[in-house]
């Protein structure tokens, strides 16, 4: 039987350009919640992707984060990436989110 484990990855003042916030080595992963929260003083609208093989696939494209407020992009259901994925995570602000990425991972 497969044990996995528990691993979480965080960015912080993401911005205009994009931040990866992981990519897989090799196996899988499965992404079991992804937040993104407003760290500034105006709302703002952000995009979550995965990049596989040079082809960007969205998650949310241009979703609004309140000022205050969170978006959980991922939660309730797993989103499992393969080898050589990217997942990424871009905002319309500069230093304006911070993000916050738990996984399971194969051990």
């Amino acid at each position: 039987m497969t044990t996995y484990a528990n691993t979480s990855y965080v960015a912080k003042n993401v911005g205009t350009s994009a931040s990866t916030l992981t990519t897989v080595s090799s196996g899988t992963i499965a992404v079991t919640s992804l937040v993104v929260a407003n760290t500034t003083a105006s709302p703002i609208t952000c995009d979550v992707y995965i990049t596989r093989s040079a082809v960007d696939y969205y998650i949310v494209k241009s979703a609004t984060v309140p000022v205050g407020g969170s978006l959980e992009a991922i939660g309730g259901n797993r989103v499992v990436l393969i080898a050589s994925d990217a997942l990424k995570v871009v905002s319309s602000a500069a230093s304006s989110a911070d993000v916050v990425v738990s996984v399971l991972t194969a051990v």
